[in-house]
Parts: C-alpha cells; sequence; structure tokens
C-alpha cells in the first residue's frame, strides 16, 4: 500500500474550517467538494493515459488522453456523495458507479446494502470516495469488492484518517495494488470509534440531520 497525506495550507486551512461545529451544512457541503478537488490533483497522479495527435492554431503535436477503460469512481454511500462533484470536476470522463456500506455502532463492522457497479472491472482503475476513514473497516471492505470485480488498481481518498484505519487497509496485503490518500492524519479513535480530534459525523454535518 502506498500513503500520501497531503501537505498544503489550503487543504489544511479547509480542514479546519470542517472541523469547527459551528460551520453549518452548506458551507461543509462547499468545502468538502473544494477539499476533494485539491485531492484528486495527488489521487490521479498515476492516471493511466494514452498518445494522442492533436492540431493546434499553428502546427500538429503530440499529447495525451485518459486512456480506456476510463477510470471508475465510487463514492461511499452516503457521505461519499459529497465528494464526487469535486472529483468528477477534475476527471469528468470517469464512469460513477456506487456502494453502500453501514457501519454497525455497536460491533463497528461494515455490512454492504446497496450497490451499483459494472459487472467487470478487469483492467479498471477505481477510485474510491470516502470522507472518514476510522477503523478502516468500511474502506476495506470496499476495496476488497472491488478486487473481486476485478479492478487492477484502487486508489481511496479521504478527508481524514487514523493509524488504525491505516492499519485495516495494510492488512489487505501486498498483493493488492492499493493507495490511500489523506486530507490529514488524525490521533486515533475514541471509545466510540470517532475520530480524535475528527469532525464528527461527515454524512451528518453534510446533509443538515445534526
Amino acid at each position: 500500500m502506498r500513503l500520501h497525506v497531503a501537505d498544503h495550507p489550503l487543504i489544511t486551512h479547509k480542514l479546519t474550517v470542517l472541523r469547527d461545529k459551528a460551520t453549518p451544512s452548506p458551507v461543509f457541503r462547499q468545502l468538502t467538494e473544494e477539499l476533494m478537488t485539491l485531492l484528486a490533483y495527488e489521487a490521479t497522479r498515476d492516471v493511466r493515459v494514452e498518445p494522442v495527435t492533436i492540431d493546434t492554431p499553428v502546427v500538429q503535436t503530440q499529447g495525451v488522453r485518459i486512456a480506456d477503460p476510463k477510470p471508475l469512481v465510487v463514492p461511499i454511500l452516503r457521505a461519499g456523495l459529497g465528494m464526487l462533484e469535486g472529483m468528477t470536476k477534475l476527471v469528468p470522463t470517469a464512469e460513477v458507479g456506487f456502494l453502500g456500506i453501514v457501519r454497525n455502532e455497536e460491533t463497528l463492522l461494515p455490512a454492504t446494502y446497496a450497490e451499483r457497479l459494472p459487472d467487470d472491472l478487469s483492467g479498471r482503475q477505481c477510485f474510491v470516495l470516502d470522507p472518514m476513514l476510522a477503523t478502516g473497516g468500511s474502506l476495506a471492505a470496499a476495496i476488497e469488492y472491488l478486487f473481486e470485480r476485478g479492478a487492477t488498481d484502487v486508489t481511496a481518498v479521504c478527508l481524514l484518517g487514523t493509524p488504525e484505519g491505516i492499519k485495516a487497509i495494510e492488512a489487505l496485503g501486498d498483493d493488492r495494488d492499493v493507495t490511500l490518500v489523506l486530507g490529514a492524519l488524525d490521533e486515533g479513535l475514541n471509545e466510540n470509534g470517532y475520530i480524535i480530534p475528527g469532525l464528527g459525523d461527515a454524512g451528518d454535518r453534510l446533509y443538515g440531520t445534526v
């Protein structure tokens, strides 16, 4: 597994506003989208491209374009939806699938309740979007699900992560081509499995249910 923790003042600034419990849902949603676009630059560093010949107004030249099959972006419902627009703005030709995974608040184990993906992901680069990497159970389950469908490599993008969550992704094994991109690495989890200092429940704050 490859790990990249973003180190940019704009990302840190926006995360600080997200963490503030006084930040209203509309601002929270806007900043989440902006943060995703910033993180997407790093997440797509190794996106596959192919050469292409084009005509500029002056001369013919060589460039590149995103190769087929196109990348697949997979937000984890529901909170991952808040990151989707920021990703597709950067990669508008990407296809989008969905995974619904919920964490049992007593056992902290993930359970899949919805799925909308191509049946065959052979040769596909997949980008999983999930704001919070807490215990890592939900994200690890999503990544494993994509590999079982034939994905070539998976990049997971999270606003915040924990050492516990990173260990869960590392436990998938070296035979899985996984990259993890984080906006920040937080201290860890409290007794209820929430990230400290964190930002609360991202889904609730995105959609105004607190």
